[in-house]
């Protein structure tokens, strides 16, 4: 049996990423962690581990997610970035990057993440 594919929350809503944690679970996906800045998801990165990621690209205090991005990148490991808005909050080398739309769904996060 194969490990379930580890996925990395990066969002500062604490109900949102509890919501996203429980569609990973449905979805038979691991969690490999949930956290709410860019240092604390640069750490998580580092640490290895990380099959895919979800994104906020706006985090609390006006913090983007693009360098959670660049780091992914480096490493070749796929993202999805999640955005209630359009195009304005992603940096213009990842707008071919996958989205998810807020409000999310259980729909929309598993064929976000089938993309991966």
């Amino acid at each position: 049996m194969t490990a379930s594919q580890q996925i990395l929350i990066v969002e500062d809503e604490p109900l949102i990423a509890m919501m996203l944690e429980d569609f990973l679970e449905v979805l038979d996906k691991g969690v490999a962690g949930s956290v709410d800045t860019v240092a604390d998801a640069l750490k998580r990165i580092e640490e290895g581990g990380v099959d895919g990621a979800i994104l906020d690209v706006n985090l609390r205090g006006g913090e983007k997610s693009t360098a959670v991005a660049e780091a992914l990148a480096a490493k070749g490991v796929p993202f999805v970035f999640a955005t209630g808005g359009g195009d304005d909050g992603v940096a213009p080398e990842f707008r071919d990057r996958p989205r998810l739309q807020k409000p999310f769904t259980m729909d929309g996060v598993a064929k976000a993440l089938e993309g991966l």
